[in-house]
């Protein structure tokens, strides 16, 4: 199997964009991450494009959309994916398979989501389609709620660990400071996180505003080639490693607590790798609410099953502790425009391979570790990043 590499990379700022929709978001990441490397719509093999939708536009048939923004790749054959908030990932895998296969030289993924024009009620039903709607579409709080009861369930096994969640809501605004594509770049602290208020009222169960990714617009694109190609190419980012494991959709069907298949996709990953969590130097997470970053600390082997908030309190996590996580900001203060989330990740995670992630950066990056998910962990993806030029 001839596994491709990244060799270039566009991102739109996230937030409330003055971009109308995600056709004109994904012309403007296109744009950047064609010329980062150095190619032009011709050299292209193939497109694979991730968008949510699910009612943010009428618009839809969104792989289409990518040569409506630069008619040269009217010709390319392109692939639209969805896998809830995991749909990034997904199309950076179809692309991945696409070089696999041996069916083109260089493929170009391109994830977006125009969320903010929608009225914020819509957007929380929207949202629900990513839970099993049979039983979960009454939650209270739409997809903030089902978090909201997981974090409930959390406190209720382990203990409340409020102060923790806003230790992490602390870090990740702090280091989105140094990220000047982050749709919110205000350090809180962890008081401000911690502390009901108008400011920061309760949202779902004990999860306050703080706690919540960010309803943001947004773009982000990755370049791929084909070893060969990428050699000849100005930078190269290998995969050390990369896995999918899935899990039961509907919450009544598994202990959520473990997020197993997250758990599950982390051990493939390193041991596909050859390596252990102490080898890598940074990780991107999804933190679409704190309580996921607390779980994830435990899935990916950090604590012991609810031991998590003692990696946040040891500063374990922090940009200058033993293993950072979300030196983006995540998707707490970068934003989380759905279908563009998965690759952003990866475009932060190889920033810091190269050395061009500024202020964010992590000295010395060799190893970086992605986890991108859809629904609540229902589909997990592990990425591990080496930079090979």
């Amino acid at each position: 199997m001839t596994e491709a590499q990244i060799v270039g990379w566009g991102h739109t700022a996230f937030g409330k964009s003055d971009l109308p929709d995600t056709e004109s978001l994904m012309a403007a990441a296109v744009a950047e991450a064609l010329d980062h490397a150095g190619i032009t719509p011709e050299d292209v093999d193939g497109l694979f494009v991730g968008v949510f939708n699910n009612g943010f536009s009428r618009q839809d048939f969104q792989a289409g959309l990518v040569a409506m923004g630069d008619d040269r790749f009217a010709h390319t054959p392109a692939t639209r994916y969805e896998n809830a908030c995991a749909t990034g990932s997904a199309a950076l895998h179809g692309a991945l398979d696409f070089i696999a296969a041996g069916r083109g030289r260089i493929a170009l993924v391109v994830g977006a989501e125009k969320m903010t024009a929608t009225p914020t009620p819509e957007v929380g039903d929207i949202l629900l389609g990513a839970s099993y709607r049979k039983e979960e579409a009454e939650i209270d709080g739409g997809f903030a709620g089902l978090f909201g009861q997981i974090a409930g369930s959390y406190f209720q096994r382990y203990g409340d660990r409020s102060e923790e969640l806003a230790m992490i809501a602390a870090k990740n605004h702090s280091n989105g400071m140094e990220n000047p594509l982050a749709h919110m770049r205000k350090d809180f602290g962890a008081a401000f996180c911690n502390t009901v208020s108008e400011k920061n009222p309760l949202v779902a169960g004990p999860l306050r505003r703080t706690d919540c990714s960010l309803v943001s617009d947004g773009a982000a694109a990755l370049v791929l080639a084909d070893p060969d190609t990428a050699a000849e190419m100005r930078r190269a980012i290998a995969f050390r490693a990369r896995t999918q494991a899935n899990e039961i959709m509907a919450l009544s069907r598994r202990d959520v607590l473990e997020f197993a298949g997250a758990r599950r996709a982390w051990a493939q990953a390193l041991d596909h790798a050859g390596l252990t969590l102490d080898d890598l130097s940074l990780v991107e997470t999804h933190d679409c609410f704190t309580i996921a970053e607390l779980l994830e600390y435990e899935a990916m082997g950090l604590a012991d099953p609810g031991q998590g908030g003692r990696v946040i309190r040891e500063g374990i996590t922090a940009k200058d502790g033993r293993l950072p996580v979300n030196a983006s900001g995540g998707l707490k203060s970068k934003g989380h425009p759905i279908g563009a989330t998965g690759v952003s990740m990866h475009v932060m995670a190889a920033m810091q391979l190269t050395g061009e992630a500024g202020g964010m950066q992590i000295p010395g990056a060799r190893l970086a570790g992605v986890f991108n998910m859809g629904g609540a962990a229902v589909a997990n993806y592990v990425s591990i990043l080496e930079r090979v030029k």
